[in-house]
């Protein structure tokens, strides 16, 4: 008899063991998912490992806590932490992608820009760039080349306000 209640009291123990485990398992997964989220929007590498970590280790708690065998509990970490791989993968090489654009807007996007000499002066004058009259200045490499009002120009950078510019080459100038 002792035996019975000895074994009744250790299953009644396992049985809320699993209970726990499969509630952790659960907050695991739930964490994973925002962490990779997260890192969704804010890419830094480390929340979408994190983020896949918890996510691999909460379905094996949950999916252990549930009774199944080591070779389902297994299989099911090993998916889920190759899907959360590839979703870093993925976020990470576009996220990468991202930081290599040109920018589209503002003065730092007239890098390349053609433009026309409106007036020159020695060393500076204006040029029109984009329908915008910008005041300009040679460009440090371009010191040969004489400049005068309707030559075509390209904007080497921009510094505050005056661009930096040099003369266009033939096959650069817009038809």
């Amino acid at each position: 008899m002792a035996a019975k209640g000895a074994r009744r009291g250790i299953a009644r123990r396992n049985i809320a063991h699993r209970g726990k485990m499969i509630a952790i398992g659960v907050v695991l997964v739930l964490l994973g998912a925002a962490l990779l989220i997260a890192e969704a929007h804010l890419p830094a590498g480390i929340l979408g490992v994190a983020g896949a970590l918890a996510l691999a280790g909460g379905a094996a708690l949950a999916i252990a806590g549930a009774g199944a065998g080591l070779a389902i509990v297994l299989a099911a970490a090993v998916s889920a932490g190759a899907v959360a791989a590839l979703w870093v993968v993925f976020a990470a090489r576009k996220a990468l992608a991202t930081r290599s654009l040109r920018a589209a807007s503002g003065a730092e996007a007239l890098s390349g820009h053609t433009g026309v000499v409106r007036s020159w002066n020695g060393g500076g004058g204006q040029v029109l760039v984009d329908g915008a009259l910008w005041r300009a200045q040679r460009c440090w490499n371009d010191e040969d080349a004489p400049i005068a009002p309707g030559d075509h120009v390209v904007v080497e950078r921009v510094k505050g306000l005056t661009l930096s510019v040099r003369k266009a080459e033939e096959w650069e100038t817009v038809w």
